[in-house]
C-alpha cells in the first residue's frame, strides 16, 4: 500500500480500521517531499519537523480519546497567499520575502480547529498574477506529469503538490481560475466556490471582489469534505453570507438523470485545441448515457468577459498593492536619498515584471479621464456577464465548458507574450466575473498523455448540483484507476 496515493477519505478510513497511524501518514508526505521537491518545485517553505511532532501529539492525543475529530491529524499544503501564524507568507514576492504572518486567516483557524496539520506554504505566481507558476520569485514549479510543462497557475504548487502526492490535498486561491486551470493541467479536481461562501479575511489580496479560497484534492469527494471544512460567515469578513450550514458530501449521490446541462457553444470555438473538444464531447455523451439533458446554447460573454475581468482585476490588484510602499513592512530598498525615491526604488526591487505591468494598467484605468472609459464601463459589462448567466441558469441547472483551451504548455513558452498568457483564462474568467461556484474534474489526457479538464458551473451557492454532477461522471470515467503521472 502506497499512503501517498490514497484519498483523504480513505486514508480516513484506514486511520479508523487501525490500518495506518497518523504518524505514519505524514511520515510517508514527507519522505515523499524529500524525495520529489527537487523535481517539481512546489514549495516555498516546508514545515516537515514541526508536522512530524504535531503527528505525534495527535496520534496520541487520539488513542486517549482526547482529539475526536475526523480529519484529526491530516496533513494539507497551504498556498503561499493565505496567513499562517508564525510562518511566513511570502505570496512568492521579493516584497515579502521575509514577512512572517502574525494572524491566521479565517480558513486556517478553521482548519487548526480540526487538527487539520500543515505540511508547508506552497508556491504560486507572485500576488496571484499568472496562469503558470512561472512569475514566482523564487521558482518555477513543474508539472509533475510531464516536468517540461507548467503546472498552470497561480495555484500552480497547490496543484502539481496534490498531483505529485506530496501533499493529500490543499488550499489555492481563485482570482480569474487559479484553482481551475492549473487543476486541469495536472489532472486533479479544483473547486472554486460561490464568492463570499468562505471567508478571504487572511488572503493576501490580488482583487477583492473576485478572489476566493478553495479546495485541490485527489477526487471530488475530498472537495466536498474540505469545502464543509472550510465554508461559514466570518465578521471578520464583509463579503462573507451568512446561511445555513450544508453537508456538501451528501450531495454526491451518483445520479443525474433528468439533470438538465447547458453546453454554451462560444466555449467550444475557436481557439479551443481539438483533442480538448474531443475529451469533453465523450464526457457529454457519457452524461446522455446517464438520464441527463444536454443541450447547446449561446453564451457569448466569453470575449467580453476577459476584458472585463483584465480591467476590474488589474484597477483592484493597483489599489490592493498599494500598501506595499517599503515603510509599513515588506521590501526596502537599502539607499534612497527621500521619501519618494525610497516609494520608487522599494516598490520597483521588490515586485516582479508582471505585478508591475497590472498595477501600471490598473493605475491606468483608474486616473482621471479613463476611469468612465475603462473602469465604469468594465463594471457595467461585469453586470451584463451575471445577467448572461442568470438567463442560463433559468433553463438549466449546470453549464459544462473546457476548463482550459488548451493541455499544460512548455516551461518559457508565453512568458514573452503576456497577451497569450491571458488568453489561456477564457475559459474561467467569466465565473469570478459573476461571482459563481465552478470546478474542475480531469476528463482525459491528449496524446501526449497530458491532462484534459472540464468545468462544470453552477448558479450561485448551488455548490452541491456541481458537486453531485462532477462526482457523477467521475465515478464513471475512473481517471484516477487508469491516468498517473509518469514520475
Amino acid at each position: 500500500m502506497n499512503i501517498t496515493e490514497l484519498t483523504v477519505h480513505e486514508l480516513q478510513e484506514k486511520l479508523e480500521n487501525k490500518e495506518i497511524t497518523l504518524t505514519e501518514i505524514t511520515k510517508a508526505y514527507i519522505d515523499r517531499i524529500n524525495s520529489k521537491e527537487n523535481d517539481v518545485q512546489a514549495f516555498v517553505t516546508t514545515l516537515t519537523d514541526e508536522a512530524l511532532k504535531k503527528a505525534e501529539e495527535i496520534q496520541n492525543k487520539k488513542e486517549n480519546e482526547e482529539i475526536t475529530g475526523e480529519f484529526a491529524g491530516i496533513p494539507i499544503g497551504i498556498k503561499d497567499n493565505i496567513c499562517t501564524k508564525g510562518v511566513k507568507t511570502t505570496c512568492s514576492s521579493k516584497m515579502l520575502e521575509n514577512f512572517v504572518a502574525p494572524y491566521n486567516a479565517t480558513v486556517i483557524e478553521k482548519l487548526n480547529e480540526q487538527n487539520i496539520i500543515n505540511l508547508g506554504k506552497l508556491n504560486m505566481d507572485e500576488f496571484a498574477m499568472g496562469g503558470s507558476t512561472e512569475y514566482s520569485y523564487f521558482k518555477k514549479t513543474r508539472n509533475p506529469w510531464n516536468l517540461n510543462k507548467v503546472p498552470g497557475g497561480s495555484s500552480g504548487g497547490s496543484a502539481a503538490a496534490v498531483a505529485a502526492n506530496m501533499v493529500p490535498w490543499a488550499l489555492g486561491s481563485d482570482t480569474g481560475g487559479s484553482i481551475r486551470q492549473p487543476s486541469s493541467f495536472c489532472g486533479v479536481v479544483g473547486l472554486k466556490p460561490t464568492y463570499g461562501l468562505v471567508s478571504r479575511y487572511g488572503l493576501v489580496a490580488f482583487a477583492s471582489s473576485l478572489d476566493q479560497i478553495g479546495p485541490i484534492t485527489k477526487d471530488v469527494r475530498d472537495s466536498s469534505i474540505l469545502l464543509n471544512l472550510i465554508v461559514g460567515h466570518d465578521e471578520k469578513d464583509t463579503t462573507s453570507v451568512e446561511m445555513q450550514k450544508k453537508d456538501y458530501t451528501k450531495a454526491l449521490k451518483n445520479d443525474v438523470n433528468g439533470l438538465k446541462i447547458g453546453v454554451p457553444k462560444e466555449f467550444f470555438g475557436e481557439g479551443i485545441n481539438e483533442e480538448v473538444k474531443e475529451a469533453l464531447k465523450k464526457a457529454i455523451e457519457k452524461y446522455k448515457e446517464l438520464g441527463a439533458k444536454i443541450e447547446e446554447f449561446s453564451l457569448d460573454i466569453s470575449k467580453y468577459s476577459l476584458a472585463a475581468y483584465y480591467i476590474i482585476a488589474c484597477a483592484e490588484a493597483s489599489s490592493n498593492l498599494g500598501r506595499f510602499d517599503g515603510i509599513r513592512y515588506g521590501y526596502r530598498a537599502k539607499e534612497y536619498k527621500n521619501l519618494k525615491e525610497l516609494y520608487k526604488k522599494s516598490r520597483s526591487e521588490g515586485f516582479g515584471e508582471e505585478v508591475k505591468r497590472r498595477i501600471i494598467l490598473g493605475t491606468y484605468v483608474l486616473s482621471s479621464g479613463y476611469y468612465d472609459a475603462y473602469y465604469k464601463k468594465a463594471q457595467k459589462v461585469r453586470t451584463l456577464v451575471m445577467k448572461e448567466f442568470n438567463k442560463g441558469f433559468e433553463k438549466y441547472d449546470v453549464i459544462l465548458t473546457p476548463t482550459s483551451p488548451t493541455v499544460a504548455f512548455d516551461i518559457g513558452s508565453k512568458t514573452n507574450n503576456p497577451l497569450e498568457m491571458y488568453l489561456a483564462d477564457i475559459c474561467t474568467v467569466s465565473v469570478n466575473v459573476a461571482g459563481l461556484p465552478g470546478i474542475s474534474i480531469p476528463v482525459g489526457v491528449d496524446k501526449q498523455g497530458m491532462p484534459i479538464g472540464m468545468q462544470l458551473i453552477g448558479n450561485k451557492f448551488q455548490e452541491e448540483t456541481i458537486l453531485n454532477a462532477a462526482y457523477t461522471l467521475e465515478q464513471q470515467i475512473k481517471f484516477r484507476e487508469n491516468y498517473k503521472p509518469s514520475f
